[in-house]
């Protein structure tokens, strides 16, 4: 099989709608029911869900205090939009940190977890991002393990990556396959 990828001059939000293009095209050829999107605000989910709307999206947002506080970052009106159309948020710890960073950051040094993000980085902070994200969703059942989904992520606001993949539960977290990479930034 020979497949293109699309490789960004640089990361960030300016690719949302390119990798919302991308990704609804690659949906349609595979065939993917389940699309996981990291959206803090809850605006990149929307715009997948208004763009793809045949897609069974589940929306990923970090935890509250993520940036300092108790505060979530998700905006109201964002949120009211994809509740009225069942769309799944889903807010919790990272997967690929968690506990972990809190270990790191009170006694220093790095756990086996952070290799990993930082493993997944050497291709791009997006890719990080879908992985993770696809962790989280699958472990709350909002994804399925058994098939391919399509997870979306990027580097700070808005995204950047795409990839097809079959998901795993943390528990099992190296069954976890990246098929195939549909958009990233080049480093």
């Amino acid at each position: 099989m020979e497949k293109k990828i699309v490789y960004f001059e640089k990361a960030g939000a300016e690719n949302t709608d390119k990798v919302i293009e991308l990704v609804k095209e690659r949906k349609e050829e595979l065939g993917i029911e389940n699309i996981v999107v990291a959206s803090v605000s809850g605006l990149t989910s929307v715009k997948v869900l208004e763009n793809i709307p045949a897609a069974q999206v589940v929306s990923i947002t970090h935890h509250a205090g993520f940036r300092g506080g108790d505060d979530l970052e998700l905006n109201p009106e964002y949120t009211k939009k994809l509740e009225e159309a069942g769309v799944p948020i889903y807010i919790g710890s990272h997967s690929l940190s968690g506990v972990g960073r809190g270990i790191s950051n009170k006694f220093g040094g790095i756990t086996p977890v952070e290799i990993i993000a930082g493993t997944l980085r050497l291709f791009s902070q997006g890719i990080k991002v879908c992985v993770e994200i696809s962790v989280m969703a699958a472990d709350a059942g909002l994804i399925p393990t058994d098939k391919e989904v399509i997870a979306i992520g990027g580097t700070a606001k808005g995204v950047d990556t795409a990839v097809v993949l079959k998901p795993a539960h943390m528990g099992n977290f190296f069954d976890l396959k990246i098929n195939e990479i549909i958009a990233m930034p080049r480093p």
